[in-house]
């Protein structure tokens, strides 16, 4: 039965043609797991497409399928079911036997896709589903939904329970270091940085205050914080308040971002996150220090042996943990090496691509019995 079963597989991996449905926010937010599935699928031989909204930085990736497609033609909400029958025309020439999409943002167009080309196609959430963030999913077309978490699996299940046994939890895959980059460079500035968009406020007066408090204790340090948004003027103004313009740098989001994630010794998540964060995964399999809040999606982060947990409105809290990791290297670093053996049990880049074909494979036994 086993020799059977992997003959199947085998069958099933030669003929798959999946078809990849990406957002600007998967190519902005998960450009590295992007990456790496198109080089897993690639090594395995198997012809690939991508669906991708017009100059949203695919040029970054690499390998990029030969077929690539654009759509919307003009990247706007209201266009996205313009020139659907244009592109299931051209999708036809490709005989895809499963569509992907890699995001919720793009479920709609993925389902309306899928009944038109009659294929599964398999859907990909990396949010917490609550009544403010729902989820279409077609009853007769979608085969799967894969989570990356068990936080958002729960969620999942409690939102659309009549698919529950549809939900696939696939760890996105990293590459973890042998070394931590934390403190790697005894010469070298501290680096601590901070990678969240800038649209509130409210989300950095508790990080301003700490970082206040142990420039007043003598530490020194650089802080780099990454992202872009509607109240990165109102930050600008609030750090000459606090007199920290010469210590802290705001900078739009980089790439590759995976570089300059590299160069940090310590990483700060300020809030708690409704998405899987790749950016908290990729820090932590580099090896810098991290310094967290819990809520939210929250699998990777472990108190004392991933993370250290401060309360995200405590500036206190978030001071006392950064003091200890500023003033102990030694403890940062052990701190940094727990946190990449965890990433590197867990999330291997192999056990994402083998479980994601997998899964492909699934759908298309799921459509041929359905036919059948």
């Amino acid at each position: 039965m086993a020799k059977a079963k992997q003959t199947d597989t085998d069958d099933s991996r030669k003929t798959t043609r999946p078809v990849l449905i990406a957002s600007r926010r998967t190519v902005a937010e998960y450009t590295t797991c992007l990456h790496r599935l198109l080089v897993g699928l690639a090594d395995e031989s198997i012809t690939t497409a991508l669906i991708a909204p017009p100059d949203c930085g695919l040029e970054g990736i690499a390998p990029i399928p030969s077929d690539v497609l654009t759509h919307p033609p003009i990247d706007l909400p209201f266009m996205e079911q313009v020139g659907i029958e244009r592109l299931a025309e051209r999708l036809e020439k490709f005989r895809p036997t499963v569509l992907h999409s890699l995001c919720e943002n793009r479920a709609a167009l993925t389902a309306r896709l899928a009944e038109r080309l009659d294929v599964p196609y398999v859907l990909t959430v990396n949010t917490l589903i609550t009544r403010h963030v729902g989820l279409s999913v077609s009853p007769t077309h979608c085969a799967a939904v894969i989570v990356p978490s068990q936080t958002i699996l729960s969620s999942a299940v409690r939102s659309h329970f009549r698919f529950a046994d549809r939900i696939r939890q696939i760890h996105l895959g990293t590459f973890a270091g042998s070394e931590p980059v934390c403190f790697a460079d005894p010469a070298r500035l501290t680096n601590i940085l901070v990678a969240h968009p800038l649209d509130r406020v409210s989300h950095f007066e508790t990080l301003f205050q700490a970082t206040r408090q142990l420039i007043g204790d003598g530490h020194e340090f650089m802080l780099t914080i990454m992202g872009r948004g509607r109240a990165e003027h109102r930050l600008r103004r609030l750090l000459a308040e606090y007199r920290l313009s010469d210590v802290v740098v705001l900078v739009p989001p980089l790439d590759p971002w995976r570089a300059v994630l590299a160069a940090g010794d310590i990483f700060v998540q300020p809030r708690p996150n409704a998405a899987f964060s790749a950016l908290l995964l990729e820090a932590m399999g580099l090896g810098a220090a991290v310094v967290a809040c819990a809520g939210g999606v929250d699998d990777l982060i472990v108190p004392n042996q991933t993370t250290l947990v401060f309360d995200p409105h405590s500036a206190e809290s978030l001071r006392e943990h950064l003091a200890r990791l500023l003033g102990d290297r030694e403890f940062s670093r052990r701190l940094a090496a727990m946190a990449q053996s965890y990433v590197r049990d867990r999330y291997s880049v192999g056990g994402m691509v083998a479980a994601t074909l997998e899964v492909y494979g699934e759908a298309q036994r799921r459509c041929a019995q359905a036919v059948g």
